[in-house]
């Protein structure tokens, strides 16, 4: 094979091309008809190896992370790569079962980095070393071209959106969500600021402190959270009844009395699209302080972009919902026996106090008038107790009529004082209760401070019941 006409066939129309796609695509056309190999052309786009021509092969990857593959190993490293058995290199990336062998050299840009590769995969005889040399300056040429017009593609919008929707899906909290969809808003709209109004909480969601925002975004929260929740409330019922909406970057035309929080914070451009449904939902709201005109694919982007933020928000909701029935007592709504003894592991010695509590006659409760009334009394009573407790102290049901308060204190009788307003509170109810209160000690396990409480607690029981008692050390 003549390689020098195959250099020539190929990079002839290079200096024609207008755009970096079609140099590559051209490339890959020209260079199909002289070699029965599978070709592909992959730029970096953003944090990703995307393959923007390919030719020969039954398929070919859309993407590949940096690093990842032959194609990935040449783009992080530099240098090319002649495998002359696929078989025996651990990162090839198969794409049809015959291949045998794969050449991949670095399109370079003016810095000498790479910036994409050129991949050619044979499944028959193959002279490797003159193909390395032609593949090599077929992407010296590429490289050139592709530099001469401003380098591979941008990332589109829709590839944007595609990264971010991954970005919120994986979000683990409700605010790290928040924050990927404002940042979301921003980027794939070209707008400067994002916000999200959510209707069951009445005030803005904001982005995460480390997080810093724009000025246009700082004055759009300071408006929206001074703003009477009645406005924020219209704002969200706008964009459920009547749907998205935009403003058409015309100067002279007033806002109307919802808008004007944020025509005071300087937005001229803005973008309304509804998120959720109407009565749990919100609004998000995209804006600019320049005077442009959003074109319907924007507002179609952020519309897919809320749904799919509104679907991860509602995930991780349910799932925050099914954890705290998972550690919740059903009847009572308290914590139960898991997240006590999560608790009590973590319980300082000599500050931490274990009180634990047995409702007197209960028993007799259910004997008498069955087990719906001992519930009711159960809920009521558990309402009394944690009524009765400090802020930050933690109650907890662990049986039947069994509950354990977990308390800090700075000395024992502080425990006993407590202890003895839960008593109290329990005889406003109309019943009883006795208490045994326990604080560590230094290298005892939580076991055996609830046992030392619960002896305690016994001891009250066999001297008449409604009281406390202070566990010995």
């Amino acid at each position: 094979m003549d390689h020098e006409r195959v250099l020539r066939d190929v990079t002839v129309r290079l200096p024609m091309a207008s755009t970096a796609l079609e140099a590559c695509r051209w490339t890959v056309t020209a260079l199909a008809r002289h070699t029965p190999a599978a070709i592909s052309i992959l730029l970096q786009v953003h944090d990703r190896l995307r393959c923007v021509a390919a030719t020969g092969a039954w398929q070919v990857f859309s993407t590949v992370p940096p690093k990842t593959g032959i194609v990935g190993r040449v783009y992080a490293s530099g240098e090319p790569a002649i495998v002359a058995d696929v078989t025996t290199d651990p990162d090839h990336l198969p794409v049809r079962p015959d291949v045998t062998a794969e050449i991949c050299v670095p399109l370079r840009g003016p810095t000498g980095r790479p910036i994409g590769v050129l991949d050619l995969q044979w499944s028959g005889p193959v002279e490797l070393d003159r193909w390395r040399e032609t593949a090599e300056r077929l992407a010296a040429r590429l490289g050139a071209r592709i530099v001469a017009l401003d380098g591979p593609p941008a990332e589109s919008r829709s590839e944007k959106l595609l990264r971010h929707a991954a970005a919120m899906t994986a979000a683990p909290t409700e605010w790290d969500l928040v924050t990927a969809a404002i940042a979301a808003a921003r980027d794939v709209s070209g707008l400067s600021a994002a916000v999200l109004v959510l209707g069951d909480q009445q005030e803005p969601r904001l982005s995460a402190p480390t997080g810093t925002p724009g000025e246009l975004e700082s004055r759009l929260r300071a408006e929206l959270t001074d703003a009477d929740p009645a406005v924020l409330g219209r704002l969200i019922a706008r964009a459920h009844r009547q749907g998205s909406a935009y403003t058409l970057g015309e100067a002279g035309h007033p806002p109307t009395e919802d808008h004007l929080p944020l025509a005071r914070a300087g937005a001229r451009t803005l973008v309304t699209v509804p998120v959720g449904p109407p009565d749990t939902g919100g609004v998000l709201l995209v804006a600019d302080e320049r005077l442009l005109r959003p074109d319907p694919t924007t507002v179609n982007l952020m519309e897919l972009l809320a749904g799919q933020a509104w679907t991860c928000l509602d995930r991780l909701r349910t799932l925050a919902r099914l954890r705290e029935q998972a550690n919740s007592d059903p009847l009572t709504g308290l914590r139960h026996t898991g997240p006590f003894g999560r608790r009590i592991a973590s319980a300082t010695p000599g500050r931490t106090a274990l009180l634990a509590i047995d409702v007197d006659g209960f028993k007799d409760v259910n004997d008498t008038y069955g087990h719906q009334a001992g519930d009711r009394l159960l809920v009521g009573l558990a309402r009394a107790l944690e009524g009765a407790l400090r802020q930050g102290d933690e109650l907890y049901r662990t049986g039947g009529d069994e509950f354990v308060a977990v308390i800090e204190v700075s000395r024992p009788e502080e425990a006993v004082r407590i202890a003895e307003r839960l008593t109290e509170a329990a005889r406003r109810t109309g019943r009883t209760i006795s208490v045994g209160v326990a604080l560590p000690q230094p290298g005892e396990s939580p076991d055996l401070t609830l046992r030392r409480a619960d002896q305690a607690l016994y001891a009250v029981k066999r001297h008449g019941r409604d009281g406390v008692r202070l566990a010995a050390a």
